[in-house]
């Protein structure tokens, strides 16, 4: 199986789940016919997951409408994008933090994808803030210039052949997207507010309310619904996020997703662990067609 840096990503996107996916992809069974991830975001899982071949449809949601119209120009206009985007990385030459606060002001007026496009190319850690007034505030990393365009174009181009002609979006609340699910779906979802990137700045989303999440979880169960969901986690001894409640009768794991940076940098050597929760109905549907699971996890 591939590894990450062999799966194209447009979109440098933090608190992304690209470096884990391959162990995410592990818990899905042999043939979906759709994978839905309703807080896609950089779309990690479904891109890992149509490199492997392991879905038939794709179906990309996230609730903030400039992310998905940039997937909409990554997957259907290519070229255009790649085109538009060099032009934005050659013209901020010479002067590309005066030129990141003119892009960012046009961006909060239009929403034009190629300048968003940019913008997360060269905001500090590839994080979407935006401020109390709905406007996109974060700064520029300026030890970077963001993706060159011949690499930026590549990443386009493969993502885009990829996705095309198998992949459906929207920009719904991700209880639409769940009541539009059913048995022959696999859900993955990464909701915000949990899991060891709790710092990520969400602000385009309405939180997620833990129990309401909750009801939806039990409201899939009901209908026989196959998910997995990326919930919490610790680094060390000291633990992220809500778990989910005993109730739902979810397979509860922990995928390690690498040394923390931050501990790291204070002289420490901790590992940090994502929880991943599978639905009873998926779990079923491993066993029942043989799947088996290869990489290192611990059940809880």
């Amino acid at each position: 199986m591939n590894g990450p840096s062999h799966v194209p990503q447009p979109i440098p996107y933090q608190g992304s789940k690209r470096q884990i996916a391959p162990a995410i992809l592990e818990h899905l069974p042999p043939r979906v016919p759709r994978l839905v991830e309703p807080f896609a975001g950089s779309a990690a899982i479904s891109i890992a997951a149509a490199s492997r071949r392991l879905a038939e449809r794709l179906w990309i949601n996230d609730a903030h409408r400039p992310l998905i119209d940039l997937w909409r120009e990554i997957i259907h206009r290519p070229h255009e994008l790649a085109e538009k985007y060099a032009h934005l990385w050659n013209d901020q030459l010479g002067r590309e933090r005066a030129y990141f606060d003119d892009v960012r002001e046009r961006f909060n007026l239009s929403h034009e994808p190629s300048d968003f496009l940019y913008l997360l190319a060269r905001c500090v850690k590839a994080a979407i803030r935006y401020n109390a007034n709905g406007q996109f505030n974060n700064t520029p990393d300026n030890r970077r210039k963001g993706a060159r365009p011949l690499e930026m174009r590549r990443r386009i181009r493969d993502a885009s052949a990829l996705l095309r002609a198998r992949t459906g979006l929207s920009a719904w609340d991700y209880k639409k997207v769940l009541s539009n699910c059913g048995p022959q779906d696999v859900i993955y979802m990464d909701p915000p507010y949990q899991g060891v990137c709790r710092k990520r700045d969400h602000r385009y989303l309405p939180k997620v309310d833990h129990e309401e999440f909750c009801d939806e979880l039990a409201a899939l169960n009901d209908r026989n619904t196959m998910f997995i969901v990326s919930y919490d986690g610790r680094t060390g001894t000291k633990t992220y996020g809500r778990p989910l409640p005993n109730s739902l009768g979810l397979a509860r794991l922990e995928i390690r997703a690498g040394r923390s940076t931050q501990a790291t940098l204070l002289g420490r050597s901790e590992v940090t662990y994502e929880s991943l929760y599978i639905s009873p109905a998926l779990a079923h549907s491993i066993q029942r067609d043989g799947g088996s699971n290869d990489c290192q996890l611990t059940l809880w």
